[in-house]
């Protein structure tokens, strides 16, 4: 019993150490990801932990342009720091390592939207924005007459949205 407290303490301060590391408001979905890729604790309890913490004001709910995100509270910063100690090397070196590859991709994720809708029997409203630190850089919305052609869109706008974004300002500037 005594060891299962422990595990459970250890796996919620791994979460706020996730959150801590990040440095940004992240999905539950991205959290999700991150947790059961390294197999640190299977989703129904991971859920349970997020609405403790949440509940416990360590971790709290924000919304990002209509999205429903996570970010660690100043109380969670501090019960992290008191006692970070007590999560393994061998996690944190794990979600260390985690982040170095995909913290990239964790951010566009953030960063970049591409989203559609139908407006009608052939049209599709195409909604493409990328955002820094809060601010709109650029939030773009087409219509195309086509399904493929609004997956099309958000699909190219997902892989590369700084390079479509240079092309569209230097068009709208050098013109």
């Amino acid at each position: 019993m005594f060891e299962d407290a422990l595990d459970l303490a250890e796996n919620k301060l791994l979460l706020l150490y996730i959150f801590y590391k990040i440095k940004l408001p992240i999905s539950n979905i991205q959290l999700t990801q991150i947790i059961l890729e390294n197999n640190f604790i299977n989703y129904f309890t991971l859920q349970q932990y997020m609405t403790e913490l949440i509940a416990s004001n360590l971790l709290k709910p924000t919304e990002q342009k209509g999205k429903h995100r996570l970010v660690i509270t100043q109380k969670g910063d501090n019960v992290l720091s008191l006692f970070k100690g007590r999560i393994s090397e061998t996690k944190i070196q794990l979600i260390d390592d985690y982040l170095k590859i995909h913290l990239e991709n964790i951010k566009k994720e953030l960063t970049v939207s591409a989203d559609y809708t139908i407006e009608s029997n052939n049209n599709y409203l195409v909604n493409l924005t990328a955002s820094e630190d809060n601010f709109t850089l650029i939030d773009i919305k087409l219509s195309v007459p086509s399904n493929k052609q609004a997956r099309d869109l958000c699909s190219k706008w997902r892989e590369k949205p700084s390079e479509y974004y240079t092309k569209i300002i230097n068009l709208l500037i050098n013109d």
